[in-house]
């Protein structure tokens, strides 16, 4: 976790490789090969649901294929880590545009976990979609859950938001029902980690909560993620593998515990939200309504 959102670790894991590169440039082109075969295997293996991690090391993958001198290998890797991250940021200020296109004067958005520029190279995904309306002279307002159990939310959302003198208010996750329910809120946003290519949606635990939720009380509930999100190779929610994290996040908090010695623990990192509870996904290609195979197979075409 000391790296975190999809898009984040998809340019880290760029960085990664590039590093890498750079410190066995030296070795033969066998030891080279090794060495980044290792390094690409490493990466791999860090974060199995954000998709992203896995579309950066294929990028990096093919430019590491067409250079067989190690010098000249490192030196395209790192040209390939900068442009995924300057084309990252691209992407989300269209995503934002995109977004923000469809948000009223005075809206009031409920958010989930962090999809800021602290979750991605700059300017964000989710929040992205509430900075850019902001810059477009709206005055929006947020509502944050805290994000349990690691308080992304808390810790991370609703500080981006206070640097951007963007009202803002921090909610314990439970109380999402009741906000929504006293009329508090016109729209939710959340980032995701992974979108199958039926448009069922991977993001932080809690999400498919507040889609149904969402849903329940009337509320759009938006997806804002860039197409590299979108993994088409998995068809639906239910092959999407979910991360397990360790149970001290549950169990209690900077070395102080609140849970009974000997409690079974259940940590998932993330949560399946149906296609079906998704007003729209917001993306660099614009804002696709009620997305199903057909649409996100449409994105895609003619790249």
């Amino acid at each position: 976790m000391a790296v975190r959102g999809a898009p984040a670790i998809g340019c880290a894991a760029a960085f990664g490789v590039a590093l890498e590169a750079q410190r066995e440039k030296h070795r033969t082109p066998a030891q080279f090969s090794d060495a980044m075969q290792a390094a690409l295997r490493t990466l791999a293996e860090s974060r199995p649901t954000a998709v992203n991690l896995f579309w950066a090391l294929d990028r990096m993958r093919a430019v590491l294929a067409r250079n067989g001198d190690p010098a000249a290998a490192a030196n395209s890797l790192t040209e390939a880590a900068l442009a995924l991250f300057r084309a990252d940021v691209e992407t989300n200020r269209a995503i934002g545009r995109a977004g923000a296109a469809l948000l009223r004067d005075g809206a009031r958005i409920l958010t989930h976990c962090n999809t800021g520029a602290l979750a991605t190279a700059g300017h964000g995904t989710a929040l992205g979609v509430v900075r850019s309306a902001r810059d477009a002279g709206k005055r929006v307002s947020v509502i944050t859950t805290e994000t349990r159990p690691y308080l992304q939310g808390a810790r991370l959302t609703a500080w981006e938001l206070t640097q951007e003198q963007i009202p803002v208010t921090l909610i314990t996750d439970g109380a999402a029902g009741h906000v929504l329910a006293r009329g508090q809120v016109d729209l939710v946003i959340v980032g995701a980690d992974r979108i199958a290519a039926n448009g069922d949606v991977a993001n932080k635990i809690g999400t498919y909560t507040l889609a149904v939720l969402a849903e329940r009380h009337r509320v759009p509930f938006y997806v804002a993620a860039p197409l590299s999100t979108i993994d088409t190779s998995v068809a639906d929610g239910s092959a999407i593998p979910i991360e397990e994290r360790g149970a001290a996040e549950v169990t209690g908090y900077a070395g102080v515990r609140w849970a009974p010695e000997g409690v079974a623990v259940s940590n998932p990192a993330f949560d399946v939200t149906p296609a079906s509870l998704v007003a729209a996904l917001f993306t660099e290609k614009g804002v696709l309504e009620r997305p199903d195979t057909a649409k996100i197979r449409g994105l895609f075409e003619g790249r």
